[in-house]
């Protein structure tokens, strides 16, 4: 996903089922005024023709789609916390200090339960990035040494952990629960925390381990039938978990979450916990920062280039930025990324509700010549916003050391790539041809933009972005594929579930209904299918993967936000105020500590 997907409908996925802390003070900026309730973005197309040979081009009409303004504005570049003013040194002296007894703690846990807690208890709190050594030691020795333990929380919490480093571990670990037919014992039922973790680790399957897909159907239907039994925090940890498991869950919004529900766990250290705090609040300082500095960027691009049709969602693209990489180190990584998405999102836009097939070719020509010369082809409205494309490139390029500037040019040659892929489908839409499922599979993967996206995100990421990773995420295979495929079917399923779509060119979904004579219904579990299958190459790639390990973490990042987007099949980024709440939750508000 760019979370600059092609835009189709969309209402809302609640806070509170992406984990979001509701009891934090709101602080949330005015609605926007001449809010529209109700999403018609392509309303005024015409209706795609039924399979066969295209037609004759047609002419786009002018189009005023109705996205809802953004809630924030300026409100970013005016916002000043209270937060921010507390001083600086005293805040990362506190962090060293407590980060230092933290380092205690694992020196001094020789037990290899004691370790899987405490490195489970600091990723889930979203500070591993301060314990890089000291939990990778641990996972090593989790590793190498044999768990004997008659638990199955146990023996699933070490198989997730591994998992999600890139650790192999078999499936067989599991076999010690289960009867001579290979099915679990009953009496694992009655270890509800086990099941809950037998759930989560099970999603980390790749493909052909057809024993984890059973076990995340008996843990779902067991845990599904104690739900409401439970006692708080294990109950809204369950809740969570069967609406989205953990490895799918945005890391960032779930250690949130978890902040308010540590401290009633029976190993909680207030240590820790401050910790946590402290530096969520340290880091949202810089963020805050970097959002003032792009909000500028694009007040004054909007500004300049005119093109009232596109989505003002800049805040909303660093959000996405910011759940791929939020440590302080990774700040060229979100504003370089945040900055080329929302010129993604203003050339899709552009492809898609304003520009004539005419124009869309001359705009995909001038991209591709990649010249100011080239600002001749194009129409009067299209000039300055084509002028503004490569002088953001060459603005990234200066603001990276002389030995990155050379990764520029692999966002460049992924940019060109994306606009031809766009052009397909103005093509396809003017020339009313229904695409085969294939053939649409093909360009959508591609022009869903999540492999811009990751070639994008790489181009800030400082040394471990090497160029191995750029021709890996330029090839667009693996786990960069796979995110492409989700985009893909998550965003044409979410448009189907708005209801009226005659209007509209044909999806994915669509697509495959006109192909196979299926109903949608038929359409959508066979592609549902299809997305846990890409869930699998993305499990995949984390453990074969090996070198580019950093890599493939942020690219699983990426794809793992499109939960966030997509959790209720329904596209808040194009559309919807549910991200705003979240927006305010991880940005606007500090944590009381």
């Amino acid at each position: 996903m760019l979370m600059l997907l092609p835009k189709n409908s969309g209402c809302s996925v609640s806070p509170e089922a992406q984990g979001l802390p509701i009891n934090r003070p709101a602080c949330l900026p005015p609605k926007a005024k001449g809010h529209q309730s109700h999403s018609r973005r392509h309303n005024t197309r015409r209706p795609m023709s039924a399979m066969g040979s295209p037609t004759a081009a047609v002419t786009r009409p002018m189009l005023s789609p109705d996205f809802e303004p953004t809630m924030w504005s300026d409100f970013f570049i005016n916002y000043h916390p209270q937060s921010l003013q507390m001083e600086e040194k005293w805040q990362k002296e506190r962090i060293g200090t407590l980060k230092e007894k933290v380092i205690q703690l694992f020196a001094a846990s020789k037990d290899m339960v004691e370790k899987m807690n405490l490195v489970d208890t600091i990723q889930h709190l979203g500070i591993e990035h301060l314990f890089k050594n000291q939990i990778a030691d641990a996972l090593s020795y989790i590793q190498h040494l044999e768990l004997n333990s008659p638990t199955l929380h146990e023996v699933s919490l070490r198989f997730r952990l591994l998992r999600e480093n890139g650790l192999w571990v078999s499936p067989d670990e599991f076999n010690r629960f289960k009867d001579t037919n290979g099915t679990f014992k009953m009496d694992v039922v009655n270890e509800p925390k086990g099941l809950l973790s037998l759930y989560n680790a099970a999603h980390l399957l790749t493909h052909d381990e057809l024993a984890l897909d059973e076990a995340i159907c008996f843990a779902r239907q067991h845990l599904e039938s104690i739900r409401n039994n439970l006692e708080y925090p294990f109950s809204e940890q369950v809740k969570r978990a069967l609406f989205m498991p953990l490895p799918r869950t945005v890391r960032r919004i779930e250690a949130l979450n978890y902040m308010s529900e540590y401290e009633h766990e029976p190993a909680y250290n207030p240590i820790i916990l401050e910790l946590a705090k402290m530096e969520f609040n340290f880091l949202q300082n810089i963020h805050l920062k970097e959002l003032k500095a792009v909000s500028e960027w694009w007040q004054d691009l909007y500004a300049e280039v005119a093109l009232s049709y596109a989505r003002d969602r800049t805040v909303q693209l660093y959000l996405w930025a910011h759940t791929m990489c939020y440590e302080k180190e990774y700040s060229c990584a979100r504003i370089t990324l945040t900055k080329l998405s929302a010129l993604v999102t203003m050339m899709d836009d552009t492809y898609d509700v304003r520009a004539t097939l005419e124009e869309s070719q001359s705009f995909n020509e001038a991209i591709q010549r990649w010249d100011e010369n080239a600002v001749s082809l194009l129409p009067e409205y299209l000039k300055m916003f084509y002028l503004r494309i490569i002088a953001s490139f060459k603005e990234i390029e200066c603001a990276l050391e002389p030995h990155e500037k050379y990764k520029v040019s692999y966002a460049k040659q992924s940019f060109q790539t994306l606009s031809k892929y766009y052009l397909q489908g103005a093509e396809w839409f003017h020339r009313k041809y229904t695409p085969t499922f294939n053939e649409k599979l093909e360009v959508g993967f591609m022009d869903s933009g999540s492999p811009f996206s990751v070639v994008a995100l790489l181009v800030g990421m400082g040394d471990i972005a090497t160029k191995e990773a750029l021709e890996w995420a330029i090839g667009c295979t693996d786990a960069v594929k796979a995110c492409g495929e989700l985009t893909r079917y998550m965003n044409d399923i979410s448009a189907l579930k708005h209801g009226n779509r005659m209007q509209d060119a044909a999806n994915s979904v669509e697509c495959y209904v006109a192909e196979y004579n299926v109903t949608t219904e038929v359409a959508i579990a066979n592609i549902s299918q299809m997305m846990e299958d890409a869930w699998k190459t993305t499990n995949k790639a984390l453990l074969e993967l090996r070198s580019l390990h950093g890599v493939v973490r942020r690219v699983v990042n990426m794809t793992v936000c499109l939960t966030l987007i997509y959790g209720k099949k329904e596209d808040v980024f194009t559309f919807g105020n549910d991200l705003d709440e979240i927006i305010n939750g991880v940005f606007a508000n500090p944590i009381c500590i």
